[in-house]
């Protein structure tokens, strides 16, 4: 027996099952998960159709953007050319490293996760297939958008990393920065949805059996992946709110003369840039742990450090963000201490690095594609590595600070450690799900024009950056020594452009979407992704014993396939899967999943006509799109957690397990937890902001409030955060109680917003105003967020009524309750940390 969850492991032994199965029972299968038609394709939200979708869009915008770093590199092959006018070339400049960092790296990886995972994992699909829907088609409605602002002059101007007091109303006057920050603000958005998905898809989808120390590489880089997201981004997000607040209501958060202070965006965003380029390569490096044991015929070398570099690499990332502030001022403390953190990162990366050229040097090396790729990848991120050791010496950073040094640094670190695994990526795995392979003669051209033009492009800026040419100019004068290597990496982004559209080219010749006539496992993987499947994924569910199921047991497929395993049919004539304990992968519950809808599409053009529509200021289109938006999510919610016909279903040879749970082995109560860790980080980001401003001009600084606001605003909260817990424990227990637990939880929300006003009027009476100082723009900062929040609990309390008065919650559907009390106990809390934070510290 398992101490996890108290499942008989004796059970597997029934598996592979032996005898036919029921005859229809795989046409059945076929007909609930069956192909779209028409309209149907842009309703789908099986992850076979979303992961092509997402990855398409994430490859187009690599084009875009592509596309204008050729217009700058001609513009710089010569001295004073005129391809493009300072404003433009600004323009140009900003859109390619935005799009290049928020619409393809983060986007790509996150496309790969989704179109993998569940066949990694042998999962019908991720546990919340709309919201992978919804983050696609928010991510490509609002970049696409965002990206046709440069053709109407529109496009921010900034740079992609936005730094006031260049950035503010008094130096960017239009709207141009406006687009970045409300922009980014909802791609963010999207980012957090899909990480969501995969934590929640990774920890509780898994195939029975598969225990963490068997989980693929890419799964645990993935995992990691989504932890670094969730903590990560919403200082981004927090940053760019708090930019738009001041552009907007001219809150001084980054104003020096009103007790703000620039310094805090650069904190902020680096907080969430440099970990960024960890997020995208530790996908990667988990792509090339899986394809580099298939081309050398070997087994990865040394999985547990891996998984342990993996861990530290996410951990050790997030000290390492004011290496980009060394020339900022930083006591010599902070910038000794993250200079060792730069150089204590490289070890996890190295210790990879070994991992994949001791694999290599134990199999037998195959150089096709993907297995060039792989190499050229090993070596330019290498190389890219090396260079950000130098800049992590902090007399070294002080010299090329700023120059082509760093352009250069950049582009082999994130070419080199994610470009080209996601090619060698796109080469290995697309005879997955397409009924041809990409041509191998093709793809050796196409790496070596990558190759070689990668090299020529970037290597020269080293040189140009150590001859001290600044990065970010539109051109330079002749006569300083930078012709010729402009000229030759202005050659070399073409011969890169060239490999690219020769892979654009073969793609579209070859590429043909089929999920049951596959090229098939064209490279010999030993992973659960190369199994037989269709739109279903798998035939049925194995039980795992190893790392390479394949490799190690050469029936497998077979079995699956004829159905001998877990969930061979549907088990309730519904679209299900088979919910796994987070640590054992013991079965725990059958899900059901969720059918194809309108809905996702509807909340995903809502949610970016919101943001783009407010940075025009059309206000009153941009509230009806946020209504849109609302009323979307709500109506793909209002179908799910329903129980399904019996309380159990045999999920094969005779296993049963629960349809519907709730509590801490839940799915959507995982998702929650998540959700609340997000919105946390943006309240420990918001706490840090006031810290940070109040060290900086503590004279600008009012005393608090120190009547009997106080208490009743700490009081209120702490009622409203005890009522959920009383109608939890004890009203579902009544007759007729659900309904009483719905109306107690509105009650709470009612006490919570009593002490929210109670809060806001002191703090006016007070004299405090959120454009005086740093203090009142943060002060009235918190205020809005707890507003915010209060408004979103307020939706979830009448949701709850509504269910409940259908019947549709009660003492054992409770899993609708559960989430919106967990919700509701953290805003109440949430608000007495924030009242004790600026009545008590600091003071006068």
């Amino acid at each position: 027996m398992s101490s996890e969850t108290g499942f008989d492991h004796k059970l597997y032994d029934r598996f592979p099952t032996k005898g036919a199965r029921p005859k229809g029972e795989l046409d059945e299968l076929k007909r609930i998960w069956c192909a779209p038609k028409g309209w149907g394709y842009l309703t789908v939200v099986n992850n076979n159709y979303v992961g092509i979708y997402y990855v398409g869009a994430a490859f187009l915008f690599f084009v875009l953007a592509g596309v204008l770093a050729l217009v700058m590199r001609t513009q710089l092959a010569l001295p004073l050319n005129g391809v493009l006018p300072q404003e433009t070339y600004n323009q140009f400049f900003t859109m390619h490293g935005t799009v290049m960092m928020f619409l393809f790296a983060v986007p790509a990886v996150e496309a790969m996760g989704v179109l993998l995972l569940p066949q990694m994992l042998a999962a019908r699909d991720l546990p919340f297939p709309r919201l992978s829907a919804y983050a696609f088609w928010a991510y490509l409605v609002g970049g696409l958008a965002f990206f046709c602002s440069l053709f109407f002059g529109l496009a921010p101007n900034g740079g992609w990393f936005m730094y006031p007091p260049l950035t503010s109303k008094t130096f960017s006057p239009g709207i141009n920065a406006d687009f970045w920050l409300l922009g980014i603000g909802f791609i963010e958005i999207s980012a957090i949805a899909g990480a969501i998905e995969i934590l929640v898809g990774v920890l509780k989808t898994r195939a029975p059996g598969m225990t963490l120390d068997k989980l693929p590489i890419f799964a645990w880089a993935m995992l990691v992946f989504a932890v670094m997201i969730i903590i990560g981004f919403p200082s981004i997000i927090l940053g760019t709110l708090l930019l738009e607040l001041e552009r907007a209501l001219d809150w001084p958060f980054f104003d020096a003369a009103r007790g703000g202070d620039p310094v805090l965006w650069q904190h902020l965003f680096w907080f969430f840039g440099h970990p960024e380029v960890y997020i995208i390569f530790l996908p990667a490096a988990g792509m090339m742990s899986m394809i580099i044991p298939s081309i050398a015929k070997a087994p990865l070398v040394g999985y547990r450090l891996v998984v342990l570099a993996l861990l530290a690499t996410g951990f050790i990332s997030f000290g390492v963000w004011a290496h980009h502030m060394f020339t900022t001022g930083m006591p010599t403390v902070s910038v000794s201490f993250f200079s060792a953190a730069s150089m204590l990162v490289s070890i996890p990366a190295g210790v990879q690095v070994f991992s994949w050229i001791a694999t290599v040097a134990a199999g037998k090396m195959q150089f096709n594609t993907p297995g060039l790729f792989a190499l050229g990848s090993l070596l330019t991120f290498t190389m890219g590595g090396l260079t950000g050791v130098m800049v992590g010496l902090v007399p070294f950073d002080w010299q090329a600070h700023d120059t082509y040094f760093i352009v250069a640094h950049l582009h082999y670190v994130l070419i080199g450690g994610m470009v080209f695994p996601l090619f060698a990526a796109l080469y290995y795995w697309t005879p997955m799900m397409s009924k041809n392979a990409l041509s191998e003669r093709v793809g050796r051209w196409v790496f070596g024009l990558m190759f070689t033009g990668m090299h020529v492009a970037f290597l020269p800026m080293h040189l140009t950056g150590l001859m001290g040419m600044p990065r970010r100019v539109y051109t330079y004068l002749p006569g300083r020594g930078w012709d010729l290597p402009n000229m030759i990496s202005t050659v070399g982004a073409f011969l890169l452009a060239a490999g690219v559209v020769l892979f654009c080219i073969d793609f579209a010749r070859r590429f043909r979407f089929s999920a049951e006539t596959s090229a098939g496992n064209v490279y010999g993987g030993g992973t659960l992704e190369w199994l037989p499947t269709g739109l279903y994924s798998s035939r049925s569910i194995p039980v795992i014993k190893s790392r390479y199921p394949l490799w190690d047991d050469p029936k497998l497929a077979k079995d699956v396939d004829e159905g001998r395993y877990f969930l061979p049919g549907s088990a309730t004539g519904l679209r299900e899967t088979v919910v796994t304990s987070p640590l054992q992968a013991e079965p725990q519950y059958l899900q059901r999943m969720p059918t194809p809808s309108a809905w996702p599409v509807w909340a995903a053009v809502g949610t970016a006509g919101f943001f783009l529509l407010l940075t025009i200021q059309a206000y009153a289109a941009s509230i009806f799109s946020g209504v849109v938006a609302i009323a979307a999510v709500l109506a793909w919610l209002w179908d799910t957690d329903r129980p399904m016909r019996d309380e159990t279903a045999d999920i094969g040879a005779g296993v049963r397990v629960p349809t519907y749970v709730t509590g801490p082995s839940s799915h959507g109560w995982w998702a929650m937890v998540i959700l609340l860790i997000v919105t946390g980080m943006i309240f420990s980001m918001a706490v840090f902001s006031y810290l940070f401003l109040w060290t900086r001009r503590p004279d600008l600084w009012i005393a608090p409030p120190s009547d009997l606001s106080f208490w009743l605003v700490v009081v209120g909260n702490l009622v409203g955060a005890a009522l959920p817990l009383l109608a939890s424990r004890a009203l579902f227990k009544w007759r007729g109680g659900a309904l009483v637990a719905a109306l107690v939880m509105t009650a709470s929300v009612g006490v919570q917003l009593a002490a929210f006003g109670v809060d806001l009027n002191s703090w006016l009476a007070a004299g405090l105003r959120p454009e005086a100082s740093g203090q009142g723009a943060t002060v009235f900062a918190f205020i809005a967020f707890q507003g915010m929040l209060l408004g979103v609990s307020v939706l979830m309390a009448g949701y709850l009524i509504a269910r409940t008065i259908c019947k549709m919650v009660d003492s054992h559907r409770r899993a609708t309750f559960d989430v919106i009390a967990l919700f509701s106990i953290y805003v109440a809390l949430q608000g007495v940390v924030a009242t004790l934070l600026v009545r008590l510290l600091p003071g006068a």
